[in-house]
């Protein structure tokens, strides 16, 4: 069925435009004509684009303060019309509405205009109509009519159209991408209308043992089977899910093999090793102590010597992608002991907490230190050696509360200063808990999760032998401690990135 010019066309309706100039490209170069309104159609225009208005095939122009601009029966039309059915056919000739092939969309930011704490009013606004209708609509009709549905898919659409790659079984996996999103993108609205948070999340109500502590009840609303098998022990709480969680997100960060072991939603040990057991077993180090009651955590199958040795200690949890046959059968022997496989699974990108008479939401903090990221701010650069030990704690800093400082050596971490309201405090805390457990901190690295407002932390880290630092920066007297280190000989490298954790 021919379209607006004779040429197959694509319909362009977004919201942020990043990327979009690459697709419109790769849809020009493909013999497209690009279809479009408003400022979607601006921006292709001032890229040097043809474009057709859809106000030109609809007849009508964008009207209700934009709240109308593609409900029209020549652009659905275009989009549902089945090409292989005569009927479909004809009546698409009788009414003069063109086929449409590919549609791109972009909706309206409604999470992220909820998160910003805006008005009820600029909220509403911000429930994409004609956006989330386009997406349906091509979706349903994926047999014709390609569906790019998201920013988010741009690169993986471009990666199509360059290798000639678009059949029925891409045009399939596209559509049920976009029925994910408009899932997802209607859940977020019922929930704010509702005012009910739980909603937020998909899936069925658990009920947990209690809450945080006894008197409260506490429930679970997801799939927690696409996270977890549980294989032994009882049933999960309310503390055991939060310790879970912090656990999983943290283990996350490391490829090699690394075992760590969590209290109160902090790590209190963690290694990283050539084995599982000596992973453990120098996790254990840090802080045995701790570890009492604890979870412990492997991104690696558990061994028969690794379970003989983790038997020997009281922990709640025990989290491990696998378990050999004899590692299952030593840590069932503890009935209570809850006994997790970790599944391959996608975690959520935002983080939602009920305060006051409202919801907060936030994006995850989704950024894992790299060497790339890394600026050398002191006159003498860390070795190869320190930059690993200073990225190892820089992941774990990531996932302790704030205020922390993390001290690591060897890939191991030898203490952390915790949830204190002094960055001092913190660096105290953790060198008075190295110091009792028998660590050697010279030649040991400190991370930050943010800036030193003075030098006062690496004066007394210096004093301790310390003498390589990991931080964001961003401090109006950052110079002073980076003074303080030039004179004592100290390496410092800033990464741009605060981590806090509240």
């Amino acid at each position: 069925m021919p379209s607006v010019s004779g040429a197959p066309t694509a319909l362009i309706s977004v919201f942020y435009k990043d990327g979009l100039d690459s697709l419109a490209q790769a849809l020009v170069d493909k013999g497209y004509t690009l279809l479009s309104t408003g400022g979607t159609r601006k921006f292709l225009e001032d890229l040097g684009h043809k474009v057709e208005a859809v106000e030109d095939l609809t007849s009508y122009p964008s009207i209700l303060g934009g709240r109308v601009k593609t409900l029209h029966p020549k652009v659905f039309g275009g989009i549902l019309g089945r090409r292989n059915l005569d009927s479909d056919i004809a009546e698409m000739n009788e009414f003069e509405i063109p086929s449409i092939d590919v549609v791109v969309v972009d909706l309206y930011p409604f999470e992220e205009t909820l998160a910003s704490g805006a008005s009820h009013q600029d909220i509403i606004e911000k429930i994409d109509i004609g956006g989330i209708s386009l997406i349906r609509a091509a979706a349903k009709n994926y047999n014709d009519t390609w569906i790019i549905p998201s920013r988010d898919y741009y690169a993986q659409a471009l990666e199509v159209l360059t290798n000639d790659g678009l059949n029925e079984d891409v045009r399939k996996q596209f559509a049920a991408a976009a029925f994910r999103i408009s899932s997802a993108y209607d859940t977020h609205i019922q929930a704010y209308l509702s005012g009910n948070y739980q909603n937020l999340i998909l899936g069925q109500e658990h009920a947990l043992r209690y809450g945080e502590n006894p008197h409260q009840k506490g429930s679970f609303y997801g799939n927690m089977e696409e996270v977890f098998e549980q294989l032994h022990g009882k049933a999960l709480s309310y503390n055991n899910l939060l310790d879970a969680d912090a656990a999983v997100n943290l283990i996350r960060e490391f490829d090699e093999t690394t075992v760590a072991v969590l209290k109160h939603n902090n790590a209190c040990g963690i290694a990283s090793r050539e084995s599982v057991l000596q992973s453990w077993t120098d996790a254990l180090a840090g802080d045995p102590v701790s570890a009492f009651g604890g979870v412990l955590i492997s991104n690696r199958e558990i061994d028969k010597a690794t379970a003989e040795d983790m038997h020997k200690i009281f922990f709640e949890i025990v989290i491990a992608p696998s378990y050999s046959a004899e590692a299952l059968e030593i840590l069932q022997q503890k009935k209570n002991r809850i006994i997790l496989i970790l599944k391959d699974f996608d975690a959520p990108k935002m983080q939602y907490r009920s305060l006051l008479n409202g919801i907060l939401a936030q994006e995850k903090d989704h950024h894992t230190d790299s060497q790339e990221d890394l600026k050398v701010v002191t006159k003498v650069s860390p070795s190869a050696e320190e930059i690993e030990d200073l990225l190892f704690a820089s992941k774990i800093c990531k996932h302790t509360k704030s205020n922390t400082i993390i001290l690591a050596k060897n890939k191991q971490l030898i203490a952390g200063g915790t949830g204190q309201t002094s960055r001092v405090d913190a660096l105290k805390q953790a060198i008075t808990k190295a110091k009792a457990f028998h660590f050697e901190l010279e030649g040991a690295v400190m991370a930050s999760d943010a800036f030193f407002p003075f030098p006062d932390c690496v004066e007394i880290a210096n004093e301790e032998g310390i003498k390589s630092v990991i931080q964001p920066g961003g401090s109006i007297k950052d110079q002073l401690s980076i003074d303080y280190c030039d004179q004592e000989q100290m390496k410092m490298v800033f990464t741009g990135i605060r981590h806090f954790k509240h």
